[in-house]
């Protein structure tokens, strides 16, 4: 009975070693050039462009763009030494750029330069510059992109405010620019400046809807990055129009966004700092409809502690002084509010807030009569607001 066992286990380990054959039309590793980042520019032509060009190693194409590539680990030593190509010390990553006007024949193109083929599996991060967006839709920017199997919908996709070369360059050692912008995102719950992700996907569907939508900003000196605003982008045309600052889109947050974290600052009587940190917030966007008037309501709440204060009362934790607080910090995030809502209205005149949707869900026959020209409608509706926050402890602190 146990020799009957065993030779049948013998034979089902057999089974399974042919069935577990692994990956057997995989590319390995070594032998294609893994690209994680993505940034698109205005026509910059390199050096090594021109230099080839001048020797009729060219082919028929407008100036339009040009892509970079950010290739992990870098292929060769020697990127340093082409106009084309830039790598770090460290050997981190290597960027490659050329110009031209298809994004899919500027990849190929790459084919002519490297022995290794690009691949976009591992893309994590593309960045288009306000420059080239202004110019052109990102429907048009992006077709390629989306049709592309190679690249996956999760891929992050962000706005520079300068070059999107630059957003893709650093001088710390060992860092992947790429890798660096797309964990960025990770920090919402410290701050909410930080919109939420757009992904490939999620920006498909904004161009699809008609909508105009926001794309997290970028902004470069010295090779260093950070996230700062964010870009515009109208529904009509998905071309950018303009951009938030960091202040407007904290007042964005607290009606748009779920606020996870982040700090609110105002000012006391003798000009000293104090923060509120928001810890649980809900808001809604009421819609009301009276006849052909529309108009739309934002309720905020928000509980939190205050976790700095450089005022020095004499009673902190007193009842009165943390109500005189609440008040303060009220005041404080309706003025953010009124900011960010007079940009959008009255500035740039877009409804980047949502204020769509919910008009959609409660009045599905009003928002069929308004929706073609939405944005210009929302500029002329009045919107009110009312905003309660509780300051519910104070850090570490004692009476």
């Amino acid at each position: 009975m146990k020799r009957s066992l065993y030779f049948v286990l013998r034979i089902a380990a057999a089974i399974l070693l042919i069935l577990n054959t692994g990956c057997w039309s995989s590319n390995e590793i070594e032998d294609v050039s893994v690209y994680v980042g993505l940034g698109l520019d205005v026509a910059q032509v390199s050096e090594f462009e021109r230099g080839i060009e001048k020797q009729g190693a060219s082919y028929p194409r407008e100036k339009v763009l040009t892509a970079t590539v950010q290739i992990v680990p870098p292929i060769t030593g020697k990127g340093q030494k082409q106009g084309g190509s830039s790598s770090t010390p460290s050997e981190a990553y290597m960027n490659e750029k050329l110009t031209g006007d298809s994004i899919i024949q500027i990849f190929r193109q790459f084919s002519l330069r490297r022995d290794r083929p690009l691949i976009g599996h591992h893309l994590k991060v593309i960045v288009v510059s306000s420059e080239l967006a202004k110019r052109y839709s990102l429907e048009q920017i992006f077709d390629f992109i989306l049709r592309d199997n190679d690249i996956r919908p999760s891929c992050l996709v962000l706005v520079s405010h300068r070059n999107a070369f630059e957003a893709l360059s650093t001088n710390e050692p060992g860092e992947v620019p790429a890798l660096y912008l797309a964990g960025l995102v990770d920090n919402r719950y410290r701050s909410n400046k930080i919109i939420p992700p757009v992904t490939l996907i999620k920006l498909d569907s904004a161009m699809q809807s008609g909508s105009s939508f926001l794309l997290q900003n970028v902004v470069t000196a010295q090779n260093d990055h950070k996230f700062s605003g964010a870009g515009i982008f109208k529904g009509s045309t998905k071309k950018w129009v303009g951009e938030l600052s960091q202040l407007d889109l904290e007042g964005l947050s607290w009606f748009s966004f779920d606020v996870k974290g982040g700090a609110l600052k105002t000012y006391a009587p003798e000009g000293y700092s104090i923060t509120y940190e928001p810890k649980n917030s809900k808001s809604k966007i009421i819609p009301k409809v009276e006849g052909n008037d529309i108009s739309f309501h934002i309720k905020v709440s928000s509980e939190g502690r205050l976790i700095e204060d450089w005022s020095f009362p004499e009673i902190p934790s007193s009842g009165q002084y943390m109500r005189e607080l609440e008040k303060q910090f009220e005041k404080e995030a309706r003025k953010q509010i009124q900011q960010v809502l007079h940009k959008m209205q009255h500035v740039y005149r877009v409804d980047v807030g949502g204020f769509n949707k919910q008009l959609r869900i409660k009045y599905p026959k009003v928002w069929n009569k308004v929706k073609e020209d939405w944005d210009e409608t929302f500029s002329n509706i009045p919107i009110t607001y009312e905003i309660d926050m509780k300051i519910t402890d104070f850090g570490s602190s004692t009476d």
